[in-house]
């Protein structure tokens, strides 16, 4: 089960349950490279030359890669086709791959958005995708229904890590459960016929690392659900607060995007180029989670 292999590879890379946030664009490229972005082939070529350098130097160490579509799709049909290549280069390179689009629609449009990222041999094939779960049970039925025929695994949004999530998803009704909560009890549903051997299911939940007693609740309840986890480091989650999604330093994978991408401009990694500098976070990064699991 796909879900299991995702913690045999955290176990394989020393331990390491890092994912790194390919949300690359433009602005993040070396000065030189994004002097030649002049037109959005161009652009597209340049991201897609900087990601590949980057999964080659990364790949010794961490389990898995994000590619978020947004960064991709501001460059038209040429960055989405380095969408397509970046997903497609790390998983030749033995990475795991999530697509982070966050689709949400119901009936044959969501079936559509399923088979566009979770069927064998789609146009943007990954391991997992994240999924917005606001329309219900019909808006999320069609992934499940892939994870289940094509060993795939979607991430649904529990918990996310911006600040204004509350709003919405600390509401509570009545009997003082929160809306995050009751996201939380139908993913549980929604994955129960995917648990593998580890005890944690396929269908797993977005809970970020910024909101520490929400992840702690969430994990408390919900022991089966694997926690995909954003908001470390740039957004200002620290290793100590997202340890609470973990339990004997298993339950989950912790997304860096720009504290990787562009560690080459940090003074503490001067006199490393963009790959070099990369690599070093990402070690860094962790040697630090893994300091508080």
């Amino acid at each position: 089960m796909i879900i299991d292999e995702l913690i045999n590879a955290i176990a394989a890379k020393d331990g390491n349950p890092s994912v790194i946030g390919l949300d690359t664009c433009v602005d993040y490229l070396p000065e030189e490279e994004r002097a030649k972005c002049t037109s959005l082939a161009e652009s597209a070529k340049r991201i897609c030359d900087f990601n590949f350098a980057l999964i080659d130097a990364l790949a010794p160490v961490i389990p898995a890669v994000k590619v978020q579509v947004a960064y991709y799709e501001q460059y038209g049909a040429e960055g989405m086709a380095a969408f397509r290549d970046t997903l497609a280069y790390a998983k030749q390179k033995g990475i795991y791959t999530i697509a982070d689009v966050k689709r949400n629609d119901i009936g044959s449009t969501a079936a559509a958005y399923a088979r566009a990222y979770l069927e064998k041999g789609a146009p943007f094939e990954a391991d997992f995708v994240t999924v917005n779960a606001y329309l219900g049970t019909d808006g999320v039925k069609p992934f499940v229904e892939l994870c289940e025929k094509n060993d795939k695994g979607i991430f649904v949004l529990v918990k996310t890590s911006n600040p204004a999530s509350g709003e919405l998803q600390d509401k509570k009704y009545e009997s003082g459960k929160t809306l995050y909560d009751s996201v939380a009890d139908l993913t549980d549903a929604w994955g129960k016929d995917l648990i593998g051997t580890h005890g944690y299911s396929s269908v797993g939940a977005v809970v970020g690392a910024t909101h520490r007693e929400q992840a702690e609740d969430v994990r408390a309840k919900h022991p089966h659900l694997f926690f995909l986890i954003p908001g470390y480091g740039a957004q200002g989650g620290k290793a100590e607060d997202l340890a609470v999604c973990f339990k004997n330093g298993v339950g989950g994978i912790v997304n860096s995007s720009r504290g990787i991408l562009c560690a080459y401009r940090k003074e503490k990694y001067a006199g490393k180029n963009f790959a070099q500098a990369a690599l070093a976070a990402a070690i860094d990064m962790r040697e630090d989670i893994k300091r508080c699991l």
